[in-house]
């Protein structure tokens, strides 16, 4: 690591040079770059050994923890109970939805043997032929086939419904073009599968469980989005509907970071799941799916983080406060600790996460720029004229800003600042989001703004999928969805193909 220059002011040390002159790609360099170079540096993941796949560090699965303690609540505030199902689903159970398995043949990695042996030659290790599956399965790519499976053998009469399940877990889908957090071979996250009486509940549910990761993404993350529904090139495979929430990442291009199905009774009738109504009558189940992942890690760092490292909304910061002593020998370092002791207990009163770091191996300017660049919301620097006049100094990570505050009832000024940091963070990813929401009325409007501007674009389209299909193709924008509140909702020619349209639809280049 790179010298950090220091310079005494008033006791405190500052650094003179930013993070990023660190030999740190900035965002306007290579976005791509920088997204995956802030991840390794930052310590939140790193490659491993097997292609595809990452290696979750523990600074990126504390975050990863305390979005799923959130997300869990929320889900078991609605209603929701957790389970657990099988990895490994028998090929068969695919070939009874066909569009299902149509959607997720590309993608399937398959376990054909059992056993290893060693090789003749005494050399390596081989595949036992002799011990061959009688029926292949495969690895987790989602869990619907084999949960309707299990479904079956718990309904039998109305009584038994609705079935409101969770399941937190990995699963594998082959990709051939991986990134951190965005597309990753194997990822973590929740599925929720519910069965239903009626086809109104289950699309309550597909609603109720949209909007939980609307709040989520927008009162935790910091991350404005837009709710609709997915046109039917885009739905999941084996849904009637597909709602989403589509976020817009800093470098113009459109995030999907939740989605919740609306399975109809395709997957109940593929596993003839029937329950007796009211009046005895036998009825096909109604079903939902709904899931996030790991990807809202990839959707909060691009948000947010700048060219001096990552910028934490405070709820989901694993440290939310940091505290830094500034001294020059070791009487100076315990007078300090005995006052920053007293700070962080008051603090962590409120609730509030604090780490003092009092490591002498490395100096405080060190101690600036690292934490800086790991995103803690709030620093706090107390040096030996802090004792004197019962000052601290607050540095916010979002702003830079820097002020001196007196130390009494510090834990309210703080908990303040990091509630203004929160609103602060969605104030400004909202204005991004909106001052990059354009409209278009023809198709050269529409191609210049995707080609030179990025960002939401507005228009209209015909409805047909062969429309939607051409788009794509031209210009590499897909529809986000058709959002479920606009202010566009005139009619109009489709951009394309000049056939009428009912209402604007939300297009965008998209991770």
């Amino acid at each position: 690591m790179p010298k950090i220059t220091l310079v005494k002011k008033n006791y405190k040390y500052y650094t003179t040079n930013k993070i990023m002159a660190k030999d740190f790609t900035t965002r306007e360099e290579n976005y791509s770059k920088w997204y995956n170079d802030l991840i390794i540096r930052s310590g939140l993941a790193e490659n491993s050994a097997v292609r595809g796949c990452m290696v979750i560090k523990p600074y990126g699965f504390s975050i990863w923890e305390k979005m799923q303690e959130a997300l869990d609540k929320m889900f078991k505030d609605t209603g929701h109970l957790n389970a657990y199902f099988p990895l490994f689903i028998p090929k068969s159970f695919f070939s009874k939805e066909a569009s299902h398995v149509e959607g997720f043949a590309k993608e399937c990695a398959v376990v054909t043997h059992y056993r290893l042996k060693n090789s003749p030659d005494g050399k390596g290790i081989v595949v036992d032929e002799t011990a061959k599956l009688e029926e292949e399965l495969i690895v987790r790519p989602t869990s619907e086939t084999i949960i309707w499976d299990t479904y079956r053998n718990w309904i039998q009469s109305y009584r038994d419904l609705p079935i409101l399940i969770n399941q937190w877990a990995n699963v594998v889908r082959w990709e051939m073009r991986t990134r951190f957090f965005l597309r990753t071979t194997e990822f973590l996250w929740q599925e929720g599968h519910t069965a239903h009486a009626t086809e109104q509940e289950a699309i309550e549910e597909t609603e109720r469980m949209l909007n939980v990761y609307a709040d989520f993404a927008e009162s935790w993350m910091a991350m404005p989005v837009i709710r609709g529904r997915k046109s039917p090139n885009e739905r999941f495979a084996g849904a009637v509907e597909t709602f989403c929430i589509e976020s817009l990442m800093q470098d113009g291009k459109a995030l999907q970071a939740g989605t919740s199905h609306f399975l109809g009774q395709n997957f109940a009738k593929a596993f003839d799941v029937k329950f007796a109504n009211k009046n005895g009558e036998l009825e096909y189940v109604w079903a939902t799916s709904w899931g996030v992942s790991t990807r809202l890690m990839g959707a909060l760092i691009m948000t947010h983080s700048d060219d001096n490292g990552l910028v934490l909304p405070p709820k989901l910061a694993p440290i939310q406060v940091v505290i830094i002593p500034i001294y020059k020998n070791i009487e100076q370092l315990n007078e300090i600790s005995v006052k920053a002791l007293e700070i962080k207990n008051a603090l962590e009163r409120k609730g509030i996460s604090v780490k003092y770091d009092s490591d002498d191996t490395q100096k405080p300017g060190w101690k600036f720029a690292e934490y800086e660049f790991k995103g803690v919301p709030v620093r706090l620097a107390i040096g030996p004229r802090d004792i004197e006049q019962n000052t601290i100094e607050l540095t916010r990570r979002d702003t830079l800003e820097k002020s001196v505050y007196q130390q009494t009832n510090i834990e309210v000024k703080v908990l303040n600042m990091l509630e203004q940091i929160q609103s602060n963070l969605y104030q400004k990813a909202a204005t991004f989001t909106d001052d990059n929401t354009r409209t278009v009325q023809t198709w050269d409007e529409f191609v210049d703004v995707i080609e030179n501007k990025g960002g939401f674009v507005y228009a209209h389209w015909d409805g047909t999928p062969e429309t939607e299909i051409a788009i794509k193709e031209a210009t590499k924008a897909t529809i986000r969805c058709i959002p479920h509140i606009s202010k566009y909702t005139d009619k109009g020619k489709c951009i394309y193909s000049g056939k009428e349209s009912l209402q604007r639809v939300l297009f965008a280049r998209a991770y």
